[in-house]
């Protein structure tokens, strides 16, 4: 939060995108709703900014909507879901969700903060993945 605006990336989207996911590794449909209530109870007039927006054909992205805006829109959270509908509503959506193309990869980078593992003996960073780990069964 900074003054009247606050940066919430990954965690809502545009309200009639909803909420971002929580079926990746560490993540937590309640703990998501706890955070997302606590980003819905700053002042209405907080703006809000997103990092990802998904429009419909011929729309523009956007980046921006208030607290507000979000309690009246958001498909996922707006002011009358309550948490147990919120959680069945991410867990079904979530379930129907590929694992994102470069999320193995990212995941590695983000958990440091942006910074590359650390280099092994022959001085290379390396990305590591799983081998058929979360290929459909």
């Amino acid at each position: 939060v900074a003054g009247d605006a606050a940066f919430v990336h990954d965690t809502l989207m545009m309200p009639e995108s909803g909420t971002s996911r929580a079926d990746f590794p560490g993540g937590s449909t309640e703990d998501l709703w706890n955070s997302l209530r606590a980003i819905l109870d700053l002042r209405r007039d907080t703006r809000l900014y997103v990092g990802h927006d998904y429009p419909g054909d011929g729309a523009a992205p956007e980046y921006m909507a208030t607290v507000a805006e979000h309690r009246l829109r958001n498909r996922h959270v707006k002011d009358g879901i309550g948490k147990a509908e919120f959680i069945a509503t991410r867990r079904a959506r979530d379930a129907t969700l590929p694992l994102p193309a470069r999320m193995l990869a990212a995941l590695q980078v983000n958990i440091r903060g942006g910074c590359l593992p650390e280099a092994e003996a022959d001085g290379h960073s390396y990305l590591k993945f799983p081998l058929r780990k979360f290929e459909p069964r």
